[in-house]
């Protein structure tokens, strides 16, 4: 049985609509580490020290208390928090609606945390009327709630048979964009590049299934503490470097087919690390000139021999060439070739 983490009621003008909040995501353990002690792999205890009485004490003899002078203290108790005097405290304030399609999807991108919301009994049916308007008008609305000692900018959405309640960063809580190094104007694309990014993105769009995916996290590491037990080295993953025109060329070419093959298979869509390997293959296919055992390698290494005769050609002009080669359809390569 879920277990509500809040109590209070949504406030939407006059009407107040009891409900409860439960937490809509349960984040799963990971691999747990315990802190031992380097020298003779103790594992370590933490204990709470008093230093006025210069001993160790039990966390249930602790309180929580705010420094409101130097080393002067007032004890501050659950009660104390749940009678601030706030209206979000027991309620969801309801300040306004946005479109979802606009505002409201620029509103909830910083996310923190989900709930999904319970009515009460009584207040189902007004439940039901807002929910119901916020799905056929496609609106979000903007609220303030006091959860967890602080109060949190909130929005809410219909979900499925009930509502969820997202809180949100306030808008000092996100760093700006002039931190980061960015480029004042964007890059200029060459009509073979944009016409085989389009390819990949087509080949790669479907509907969402999360059933598809799982957190791989945790066998990794589990490898690793396999191979550590057993003496094992542990090779290190490749770390992924930016290349040059030719080369994101070949990346998308191999990304497509791939993707293609996949879906063909009745597979999943393909990773990143196959699509490097395949990149990879087909540029090392380029550089050396040598016909592969297949059909679909020889077709591959084609376009780097058309490119290997417009050696006397200036070097951006035989690489526009060879982009727009590989930007074709594989059929008319075939064709051409």
């Amino acid at each position: 049985m879920a277990r509500s983490i809040w109590k209070g009621a949504i406030q939407f003008g006059l009407v107040t609509i009891p409900v409860k909040l439960y937490t809509a995501t349960d984040s799963k353990a990971t691999v747990r580490f315990n802190l031992l002690h380097a020298k003779d792999l103790a594992r370590i205890n933490m204990k709470v020290w008093c230093p006025e009485d210069e001993k160790i004490i039990p966390r249930t003899e602790t309180v929580r208390g705010y420094e409101w002078a130097p080393d002067q203290y007032v004890v501050i108790e659950e009660a104390d928090l749940e009678n601030v005097p706030l209206a979000t405290v027991r309620s969801i304030e309801i300040h306004q609606f946005v479109p979802r399609d606009g505002q409201g999807d620029r509103a909830t991108r910083f996310v923190k945390q989900a709930y999904y919301i319970e009515p009460d009994p009584i207040g189902r049916k007004a439940f039901a009327l807002l929910k119901s308007v916020l799905a056929d008008k496609d609106l979000t609305a903007i609220c303030k709630i006091a959860l967890r000692d602080r109060e949190h900018l909130a929005a809410l959405d219909p979900f499925g048979r009930t509502m969820l309640l997202t809180t949100i960063h306030w808008p000092d809580e996100i760093k700006s964009l002039a931190e980061l190094d960015l480029p004042e104007e964007e890059p200029e694309f060459r009509a073979a590049e944009r016409a085989m990014a389009e390819q990949l993105v087509a080949a790669m769009t479907e509907e969402f299934d999360p059933t598809q995916y799982r957190d791989e996290y945790k066998e990794a590491v589990m490898r690793v503490i396999e191979a550590k037990v057993e003496g094992k080295e542990v090779e290190a993953p490749a770390q992924p470097q930016a290349g040059s025109l030719v080369d994101l060329m070949a990346a998308l070419q191999a990304s497509v087919e791939a993707t293609r093959k996949a879906r063909d298979d009745g597979a999943r869509p393909v990773s990143v690390t196959a699509a490097r390997a395949k990149a990879k293959s087909a540029s090392a296919a380029r550089s050396g000139g040598s016909r592969g055992k297949d059909e679909a390698a020889d077709e591959r290494a084609a376009p780097s021999r058309a490119a290997a005769t417009s050696a006397r050609k200036p070097a951006k002009r035989a690489a526009d060439e060879e982009a727009e080669e590989m930007a074709r359809p594989a059929a008319r390569r075939r064709k051409s070739a």
